[in-house]
């Protein structure tokens, strides 16, 4: 056990020095997961609401698709991005495998579906009662759609936390269009895979401990958003 006990010392001291090369990559991931995490709030949650207010034909299969690429398995998802990517794929020319922003997109992707998927359970089941609260008040269709956010906001936000827990903890996806490639599009979690097989264990136990910080704090505020709800 003295090689575990070393290694939890030696990320320790990692930690407390601020390694550069680490908060390189710690800095990388956050920005990566919260540009993806971004494009959810403007794409996902107009989507949800719409879904969730509206219906019209083909909205059956829209949330059936949505529903299957919620439980997508990460690694299709970057492959899909990687052939479209590629330099013989439809986006091949501007050469975006490898790079930072193709693995912005394949975290869009996989994070799009679920916030959309959580919006729409929430402000369906809301959407309702806040249409007959506005006409109690006298509201037209653009103040009963401020009441409907307002009145889901904590969901919503508990949505978005739970989209960046599933970017920020991604592996395969991000290692198959980014490539894990040193002070370029290496993240926390390919980082960790990489140093596991380096023996490395001191630097992978402090960047666990540091990943693993930012999901109790994710997961915290989920937590206190529930909360906040219920009451």
């Amino acid at each position: 056990m003295e090689y575990i006990r070393e290694g939890f010392i030696g990320a320790i001291q990692l930690i407390a020095s601020l390694d550069a090369d680490m908060m390189e990559i710690i800095l990388l991931s956050l920005f990566v997961s919260g540009t993806a995490v971004l494009i959810a709030v403007v794409s996902g949650i107009p989507l949800g609401v719409l879904l969730g207010t509206h219906d019209f034909p083909g909205k059956g299969a829209i949330l059936r698709v949505i529903y299957t690429l919620m439980s997508m398995p990460p690694v299709i998802c970057g492959l899909f991005v990687f052939l479209i990517l590629m330099r013989r794929g439809p986006l091949g020319q501007y050469q975006l495998n490898y790079t930072p922003t193709a693995m912005v997109i394949v975290q869009t992707l996989l994070v799009v579906p679920i916030v959309v998927g959580l919006t729409y359970n929430l402000v369906r089941d809301r959407a309702p009662i806040v249409h007959k609260l506005g006409l109690t008040l006298g509201g037209g269709r653009f103040s009963n759609l401020r009441l409907l956010i307002y009145e889901t906001r904590f969901g919503l936000v508990a949505a978005l936390v739970s989209g960046f827990g599933r970017a920020i903890s991604e592996v395969g996806a991000v290692m198959i269009v980014g490539g894990n490639i040193t002070g370029k599009t290496r993240v926390m979690t390919t980082y960790i895979a990489e140093l596991k097989t380096m023996g490395d264990y001191s630097r992978a136990i402090a960047i666990g401990l540091t990943l693993l910080t930012i999901s109790f704090i994710v997961n915290a505020v989920l937590y206190n958003l529930q909360r906040r709800e219920d009451k």
